[in-house]
């Protein structure tokens, strides 16, 4: 049994044990006798948003006295917390006048705490009188175990490693490969391919280039994309080009850039400004209650609840927010535009990145294709999510909203790249496989992708 599977068991069993009493003392008690029943001690009725209310109440009362953030000790350290999320699907009644709440709460340095209060009191005046940290980032510190008693105590949990579940924590090392064969050309060709470049959390070396035609590096004009441009001729048909990459990635949490924030609520091609979002988030968010991390919070939750991972038809996989959201499926870029298209028609910025994950439980071999990601800016920082892998993974929900892990590669950032020169068809949609342009029409190419994990 679980906590909320005991928790709604004892809530249960409390009102069975006060129905059945309350019945056997009406029985008791004489007509001559109803003078001294309305001494008896009335208990209020305690419903879940009565305890969410205490919780908040509490939060925000602590919120403001901490001048700002809620603080809390833990591991000897005092830590300033923002509210994240009220989970109001694990608040509970224990008994008369005990409740139970799980919050989480984010520290300054984009860790997510998930903290277990238990509350004492009546609707409108609830005390908190135990506060525990049992999760960071999603990983459980302990369990809840049952004793004989029937009462309920903190059990030790097994160190599992997220690397399981497609996660490497801190740094990864690879050697990248990227790689693709031209079709056959019955005319002169562009191509234009992504070019990985170092940031503040990967450091990449290109190791070995092998590529046909006449080639240079481009600028993307807005996001500052490095864009290998390639010039062919028909006499390249079926050439293999090639490059490999030393790259040492760091995990990402939140952090601090020299971006202009409001930048990033301007409409894309794919991701446009339109009431149907507009109409969507002020439904999701019209009981949220606190900052843009509660509401940054909330949408990523819809966004999980609505979308399906799914690759079926051939409208999925174009980062179109819209077909996103008359769908409800699509790919990691499908669940990315329809986050960042909400995000900013709640007046938070947010913006797309794309690349591709390494594996995590080998250390050599293909990959199957490109990943993508999204940020949003709150608190003065900017918050990786995922939540494509959030959904396939429904316990890293917690480190996905403000991490990404070591074991990925990014290639580009941003929608609607421009470069020169460009395609014909306009600015690029976003850049991780090869566009090829013949006679001024795209033809697809996709490359292979590998990887050898670099140890020691």
């Amino acid at each position: 049994m679980n906590l909320l599977q005991y928790l709604h068991q004892k809530l249960y069993k409390t009102f069975i044990g006060l129905t059945v009493g309350l019945t056997v003392l009406s029985a008791g008690i004489a007509a001559t006798d109803l003078d001294k029943q309305s001494t008896i001690e009335q208990i209020p009725h305690v419903i879940i948003p009565d305890i969410q209310a205490g919780i908040e109440k509490y939060i925000a009362e602590q919120t403001k006295a901490g001048g700002g953030y809620f603080t809390l000790r833990y591991e000897d350290k005092v830590m300033k917390l923002k509210l994240v999320r009220v989970h109001t699907e694990y608040l509970a009644n224990l008994g008369p006048r005990r409740h139970f709440a799980c919050v989480d709460l984010a520290s300054t340095d984009g860790n997510v705490y998930d903290v277990d209060f238990f509350l004492s009191g009546d609707p409108g005046n609830m005390t908190v009188t135990e506060t525990t940290v049992h999760k960071v980032n999603g990983r459980p510190l302990y369990l809840w175990r049952q004793q004989e008693d029937g009462t309920w105590a903190h059990a030790p949990v097994d160190e599992a490693s997220l690397e399981l579940l497609g996660v490497i924590e801190g740094v990864d090392r690879f050697d990248f490969v990227y790689q693709a064969t031209l079709p056959e050309l019955n005319n002169n060709a562009r191509m234009w391919i992504p070019l990985p470049e170092s940031d503040a959390f990967q450091t990449i070396e290109m190791t070995k280039m092998i590529m046909p035609g006449k080639h240079r590096v481009l600028t993307d004009k807005r996001y500052g994309n490095k864009v290998l441009f390639i010039e062919l001729e028909p006499k390249d048909s079926g050439s293999r080009l090639s490059m490999n990459f030393h790259v040492r990635r760091l995990e990402k949490g939140i952090y601090e850039d020299e971006t202009i924030p409001t930048d990033f609520l301007a409409p894309e091609r794919l991701v446009p400004d339109s009431d149907q979002f507009q109409t969507i988030a002020t439904e999701v968010l019209k009981d949220k209650r606190g900052g843009d991390l509660v509401r940054a919070r909330a949408l990523y939750d819809h966004t999980i609840d609505t979308m399906l991972y799914q690759k079926f038809g051939d409208g999925y996989g174009k980062g179109d927010a819209e077909y996103a959201c008359g769908a409800g499926f699509g790919n990691c870029t499908d669940y990315h535009s329809y986050f960042i298209a909400l995000a900013r028609a709640s007046n938070i910025p947010a913006r797309f990145a794309i690349g591709a994950g390494i594996p995590s439980n080998r250390d050599e071999g293909g990959i199957s294709g490109y990943h993508c990601w999204a940020e949003f800016y709150a608190e003065g920082k900017w918050w990786p999510v995922d939540i494509s892998e959030a959904d396939k993974y429904t316990s890293l929900a917690t480190y996905y909203f403000g991490h990404n892990p070591a074991n990925r590669i990014e290639f580009s950032r941003g929608r609607d790249l421009v470069v020169e020169p460009g395609p014909k068809s306009g600015p690029i949609n976003f850049l991780a496989y090869p566009i090829l342009e013949v006679d001024g029409k795209e033809i697809l190419v996709k490359p292979q992708l590998g990887f050898t994990r670099v140890t020691g």
